[in-house]
């Protein structure tokens, strides 16, 4: 007897638009599922979604406050920050998921399996992406919130070549709620991330097994911390770098990193000569996911 096929049942849950907010429909259609999400999330009544503004489409605007969602890629919005920063006060949202379902669907869009995570975000994963504008922080007009979400990641089977995964692509993100929103204005909110107990000063190793994150992303936190200049060079242990929180100082000159054309001197990190300008240079050994010395990391 042939077998009996499984049978799927489907539930649609409609999104509906914000009826507090008026869209002008600029920009809509490149729009992914939890960038929209965020969106509506964050609205109020008397926001305006999709303006135009200096040659730049803003995500939401509220009165004088622009909000940027970016749920990934800060590079690409770099030169609209500068831009609009010097005029207006600009809010950024970046969303980090602290804990992820993988939804499967069918070719036809029908969802056939849905299972958690095992994997735990953690808010320190904002630095993958704080990596490209690390030196806009503390800028007078610019500040950040992150948003920790409970989210669905999509996978699909679309005939594209994924044979590690046998044929499964992930196709979008979808938000299924907002559990708490943490601010962020100037160095001193970032650097409130790092454990208290690390030994002071310490290495990347070290914040690495105190922060219970990958090595990687401990070299990509010290690297942003040392470019907000929250962070320093103290010296050496064997072949490793090691950093402390630099000593206040009454007299210390403030230097705007987000200023084009600084001297390369006034970029912690930066003794190696890489140019800084508006466009913004990452070294390569943070780019490569590389260690400065050119060991590969973890």
């Amino acid at each position: 007897m042939p077998k009996a096929r499984a049978k799927v049942i489907v539930k649609a849950v409609p999104v509906a638009p914000s009826p507090v907010a008026r869209v002008n429909g600029i920009g809509m259609l490149r729009e992914t599922g939890l960038h929209a999400a965020l969106k509506r999330w964050y609205a109020q009544p008397g926001d305006e979604f999709e303006t135009t503004l200096d040659g730049y489409v803003i995500d939401i605007r509220r009165g004088g406050l622009l909000i940027e969602i970016q749920t990934r890629s800060f590079f690409s919005m770099r030169r609209k920050l500068l831009a609009l920063a010097e005029r207006y006060p600009v809010r950024v949202v970046h969303p980090v998921p602290e804990r992820k379902w993988i939804v499967r669907l069918d070719r036809r869009g029908r969802e056939i399996v849905r299972r958690r995570s095992p994997k735990a975000g953690r808010i320190e994963a904002l630095f993958k992406e704080l990596v490209s504008i690390p030196d806009l922080v503390g800028h007078p007009n610019l500040t950040f919130d992150v948003a920790i979400t409970h989210e669905d990641e999509v996978w699909q089977q679309t005939g594209r070549r994924a044979w590690r995964r046998k044929g499964w692509c992930v196709v979008g993100r979808r938000l299924v709620e907002v559990v708490r929103v943490v601010p962020f204005a100037d160095a001193a909110d970032f650097a409130a991330l790092l454990p208290p107990e690390l030994p002071q000063p310490f290495s990347a190793r070290d914040l690495a097994a105190a922060a219970g994150i990958t090595l990687n992303l401990a070299y990509k936190m010290i690297y942003c911390l040392r470019r907000m200049r929250a962070l320093e060079v103290a010296g050496k242990r064997g072949r490793a770098a090691v950093y402390a929180m630099p000593a206040p100082t009454a007299n210390r000159e403030a230097v705007l990193p987000h200023s084009p054309g600084l001297a390369r001197s006034a970029y912690p990190g930066n003794e190696r000569g890489v140019m800084i300008n508006p466009e913004g240079v990452v070294p390569a050994a943070v780019q490569r996911g590389t260690t400065p010395s050119g060991l590969k990391r973890r």
